[in-house]
C-alpha cells in the first residue's frame, strides 16, 4: 500500500511502557506503527514528495532549537474525549512548529484547523469516556515519564494497520 500520509514527530520511546497498551486500544496511530510521540507537524509532504530537498529544509529548520529534556508528569483532555500526556517544559516543541511550520507554510499545523496548537503526547481519543478515564488512572501510576529530545522524525504512512515508518532524523541544535 502506498503511504499517504507523512508527519514530523518527536518519539518519546520511555512513554511506550506507560501508554502502549492504551495508545494499543485508543489510539488508531498506534495501529498503524507510530510510536509514542509529540506531534511537531502534521500533516506533512505528501511522501511521494519526500526527497533530499525536504529533508534538508527539516534539517536547517530544526538545527537552531536547542536540545531538550522533557518531562510528561501529568495527563490532560482536550473535552471529554481526547486524554494526553501534558510536556514540561512545552515550549521547544511550540518552538520545533513554530520553526517548521515558516519552513513548510503549506502545511499547516493539523491543517489550519486549530487555532492553538497544543504540544501533546495522545494517549487515547474517541472512546467511551470510562474507558479513557480507567486509561488516565492506570497512566498516571506511571509518571513521570522522563527523556531527551535531540531531533525529530519524518514519518509516513497510510491509515492501514503497520504501515508507518521512519524515513528520516534531523537533530536538533
Amino acid at each position: 500500500m502506498q503511504s499517504t500520509l507523512s508527519a514530523v514527530i518527536v518519539p518519546i520511546p520511555g512513554a511506550e511502557r506507560t501508554v502502549a497498551a492504551h495508545r494499543a486500544r485508543h489510539d488508531r496511530a498506534s495501529s498503524w506503527g507510530v510510536p509514542a510521540h509529540v506531534t511537531v507537524l502534521y500533516p506533512f509532504v505528501p511522501p511521494a514528495a519526500i526527497d533530499q530537498d525536504v529533508l534538508t529544509r527539516v534539517a536547517r529548520a530544526v538545527e537552531a532549537v536547542p536540545r531538550f529534556d522533557v518531562a510528561f508528569e501529568r495527563s490532560e483532555w482536550f473535552g471529554d474525549s481526547v486524554l494526553w500526556l501534558a510536556p514540561e517544559p512545552s515550549a521547544p516543541f511550540e518552538e520545533l512548529t513554530a520553526v517548521l511550520s515558516d519552513a513548510f507554510p503549506e502545511h499547516p499545523p493539523y491543517g489550519g484547523a486549530f487555532e492553538e496548537v497544543v504540544p501533546h503526547l495522545t494517549v487515547g481519543h474517541d472512546a467511551e469516556l470510562a474507558e479513557l478515564l480507567r486509561a488516565e488512572a492506570a497512566v498516571r501510576a506511571g509518571l513521570p515519564v522522563r527523556g531527551r529530545v535531540d531531533a525529530v522524525q519524518v514519518w509516513a504512512g497510510s491509515q492501514a494497520p503497520g504501515t508507518w515508518a521512519c524515513l528520516a532524523h534531523a537533530p536538533l541544535g
